[in-house]
Formats: structure tokens, sequence, C-alpha cells
């Protein structure tokens, strides 16, 4: 049932987010490199897969976790901070959800580099789940949360996983995006 909604979400969503692809065009007016990032991260059962983002970043941004970054804002595209604050450099993300990748709803699947994340997430079991576009510690924390935090909301939101809190899940999201809220980059 959940492969079925993310399959018939994400084929809706896309339909939807056509006009999108005016930013990808935005991205190619305002800087020279690609308009997709492809970044390598961790996937259901510590799998690495490759998730397209649109490039908020410049292309020489180390590929660390931005809370990690001394000052994340010098590596900003000129609509990087847009695209984050919006949540629009999302979007391709959509592709990761059809390929089966990622789901709407899940742990956010971390860097292939967050070694402490990922050592957490293993020995809590989390490591089974398919990461999502959103989350329970994306709606109660987004960047700001410690990982020790973020790992025991992830934990929550395996225990809690229905198709109910779900659709939960991503309505608080839909809200937390509008307000900007938890985007510290």
């Amino acid at each position: 049932m959940k492969r079925l909604m993310d399959v018939i979400l994400a084929l809706i969503a896309l339909v939807l987010v056509i006009p999108i692809l005016l930013i990808a065009c935005t991205i190619k007016l305002t800087s020279k490199a690609p308009a997709l990032y492809w970044s390598d991260r961790i996937g259901q059962n510590n799998t690495i897969f490759k998730m397209p983002k649109f490039r908020s970043m410049r292309t020489d941004t180390p590929a660390l976790a931005t809370h990690l970054l001394q000052n994340p804002d010098q590596y900003l595209t000129p609509i990087g901070k847009f695209l984050r604050r919006t949540s629009l450099d999302e979007l391709p993300q959509l592709w990761s959800i059809l390929k089966g990748d990622m789901s709407f709803v899940g742990p956010r699947p971390a860097l292939f580099n967050q070694y402490d994340l990922i050592e957490l997430r293993t020995q809590q079991g989390v490591h089974h789940l398919l990461p999502g576009l959103t989350g329970w510690a994306q709606i109660n924390g987004r960047d700001e949360l410690p990982i020790p935090q973020k790992v025991k909301l992830d934990v929550e939101y395996m225990q809690r996983q229905t198709f109910g809190f779900d659709c939960y899940v991503l309505w608080l999201t839909f809200i937390r995006v509008l307000g900007g809220d938890g985007i510290s980059h």
C-alpha cells in the first residue's frame, strides 16, 4: 500500500511541478554548473544511492552536511538561499521515490560520510527503513536537531509508522515549509 501511494503521489507531483523546470533554467542562468546535483546518500539497509537535488551550493562546496560547514552562506548560489528556504531544491527527489530508493516519508537520507548518524541509525534499526523526502525528525527540528535527537525521532517514526501517520507527517511538512520553520541555511 505504501509503495503504491508513493508511486501515485510521485506521478501526480511530477505532472504538477512541470513549471518548476523554470528553476533549472534559473540555476543555469545564474551559475555555470549543472542545475542538478547528484549526492551519494545512504539508503535502506545502508546501501548507497545517488539522490538528485537542484543545485543550491557552488561546485567547490565540500561534501559535508551543511551544519558542518564554517560559513555555509558563502557557498550558496545566487538563488540557493531561496531554493533551500522553500525546499524547492528537494523536488528532483521525486525521481528517487519513483525509482524506489526513497519514500515520501521516512528518515532523511544521510550523506555517505555522516558516519555518526549512520552508526546510530544502524544501532537502532532505523537503517531498515526507506529514507524519505520528509520525515518525523524533519518536521520536529530539521537542520537544528543534534544527531542523537534526530535518531530518537527516527526511532519514534519507525514505531509509529502507518499510512495515517505518514499523511500527518506530509501535512505538517507542508505547513513547516510554508512557514520556513527549522531552516538555518
